[in-house]
């Protein structure tokens, strides 16, 4: 299981007709703090008309929410919201704070420079993608350690360490779904010699080429 959100969000703006666009993307944790950022975005642009968003949240059952806070219906939450689906995005926020410039832009209009401001926003924000694993512990003699690193380097899997005692034991993140298939070709190269254990499930990502883990 895997998903693209946002590791870093980003604040953008754009004009259209001397309108001001202000896109501020976010990372949410819960439809709760989703509300408690919009209510300190509104804090922050007091003097703004309007106050437009939305949001995907979810790993596995995904909440859809929008608002045109005002503006003709459909003409901007949904656009945001039509934005962040159409990358995929999940637990993302996108509120697009608008001062309005004087002439009025048409349902059109607005539909264009709200899907624009929040594709700006995205565009500046780092998205990455989520993946679900386990750590496992591998355990081997010196001998089963070369045939490890062949199989782990293979599948481009992540070491995130190495004890030499005796023996070796090495740490590494894996997909959910790879593990099964791993496990078959550790206890087929090394005769059952190498032992494998489950150190914890996790969420793990590639961040600027290196690997973070969420715990």
């Amino acid at each position: 299981m895997q998903y693209k959100t946002i590791y870093e969000g980003a604040s953008t703006e754009i004009s259209e007709k001397k309108s001001r666009f202000i896109a501020d993307v976010f990372l949410i944790s819960s439809e709760e703090e989703a509300m408690s950022i919009l209510e300190g975005v509104r804090k922050k642009y007091w003097d703004a008309r309007h106050h437009c968003w939305a949001y995907v949240f979810g790993e596995t059952q995904i909440l859809e929410r929008c608002s045109d806070d005002g503006e003709p219906s459909g003409t901007a939450g949904k656009p945001i919201l039509e934005v962040i689906k159409g990358e995929n995005l999940r637990n993302v926020m996108v509120i697009v704070t608008r001062y309005f410039g004087g002439t009025l832009l048409g349902t059109g209009g607005l539909v264009r420079a709200y899907t624009a401001a929040s594709k700006e926003g995205l565009l500046c924000s780092h998205i990455i993608t989520k993946i679900f694993g386990f750590k496992l512990k591998i355990t081997t003699d010196y001998t089963g350690l070369g045939k490890i690193q062949y199989l782990l380097g293979k599948r481009g899997l992540t070491t995130l360490d190495s004890i030499y005692t005796h023996q070796v034991e090495v740490i590494v993140l894996i997909p959910e779904e790879e593990e099964k298939q791993l496990l078959l070709e550790i206890t087929e190269d090394t005769n059952g010699q190498a032992k494998v254990e489950r150190e914890g499930e996790c969420w793990f990502a590639n961040i600027n080429g290196e690997m973070k883990v969420f715990e």
